[in-house]
C-alpha cells in the first residue's frame, strides 16, 4: 500500500474519530438533567465554560448561572463587586449556610451579607439551596451591596430596591424563573409589586424597610448611603 492510500486511511480514520468523539459528548451533555428553572441557554457545556470565572466565589454550581444571568441587567455592578470590584478588593465568598449558626435572630433571614476581617460573605439561607437561579441573582444584586460593617436603613433600601429591579428584569428575559411554589421567588414577586406600585421607584420599598423589625435598631444612614 503507497503512501497517499495511508495518509488517507488515517484521515478518514481521525474524522471518524472525531465525529464519534462529538457525538458522546453530545449525548453526555443530554444526560446531564439540569434543573428546569435554568435558562436553557445554560447548558452543561455553557457551565462548564463560565465555571473557572465564578469558582473564586464558591462552590455551588447555580451560583455561577445566577451570576452570569446578572450581565446586562442592573445587577452588573453587583456582578462585578462579586467578582472583587468592592471595598476589599477580593471575590466575595458565598455558601448556603444555616444562619442561626451565626445568630439565633437571623434564622429566618434569606441571606446575609458578613464581614471577617478583610474578606466579604455572602451567607444564603439553605432553604433556598433548589431555588431558580433567577432568585438567587435578585437576591445576590441585594447582598453585594453591603460591603462594610456599617448598614442603616438608607442602605437596606437601597439593596432592597435593586434586588426588585433586577427581578423585574429577571422574569422579562427568564420566565422559567418565575416558579411561585418556591418561597425566595415569593418574596421576588412581593418586591417587584412594591417596585411597581411605586411607579418603579422605592417609594414603598421604603416603608417596607422602615417597618421590618429586623432593622429596627439600624441607623437611617450609613457610608455611601447618606440620603433616605
Amino acid at each position: 500500500m503507497d503512501g497517499k492510500k495511508i495518509r488517507k486511511i488515517i484521515c478518514i480514520t481521525g474524522l471518524i474519530f472525531a465525529i464519534q468523539l462529538s457525538a458522546n459528548a453530545k449525548r453526555e451533555e443530554e444526560l446531564i438533567e439540569l434543573p428546569k428553572t435554568y435558562p436553557a441557554k445554560y447548558t452543561a457545556q455553557y457551565i462548564k465554560q463560565i465555571t473557572p470565572l465564578y469558582k473564586p466565589v464558591g462552590k455551588d454550581e447555580i451560583l455561577y448561572v445566577a451570576l452570569d444571568m446578572l450581565k446586562g441587567t442592573n445587577g452588573e455592578f453587583s456582578r462585578n463587586a462579586i467578582l472583587g470590584n468592592n471595598l476589599s478588593g477580593r471575590p466575595v465568598k458565598i455558601e448556603f449556610r444555616d444562619l442561626a449558626t451565626i445568630n439565633p435572630d437571623y434564622a429566618q433571614f434569606d441571606a446575609l451579607g458578613w464581614k471577617k476581617n478583610k474578606q466579604l460573605f455572602i451567607f444564603i439561607n439553605p432553604r433556598h439551596k433548589d431555588a431558580p437561579p433567577g432568585a438567587i441573582a435578585a437576591l445576590l444584586s441585594h447582598e453585594a451591596l453591603h460591603q462594610d460593617e456599617y448598614n442603616s436603613l438608607a442602605e437596606e433600601t437601597y439593596a432592597w430596591t435593586m434586588e426588585a429591579a433586577v427581578w423585574y428584569e429577571i422574569v422579562k428575559l427568564y420566565p422559567e424563573s418565575n416558579d411561585e411554589l418556591h418561597p425566595l421567588v415569593v418574596r421576588e414577586n412581593m418586591l417587584k409589586k412594591l417596585f411597581e406600585r411605586g411607579d418603579y421607584s422605592s417609594k414603598y420599598i421604603k416603608k417596607t424597610v422602615m417597618s421590618n423589625e429586623g432593622y429596627k435598631n439600624l441607623p437611617s444612614t450609613s457610608p455611601g448611603f447618606e440620603d433616605l
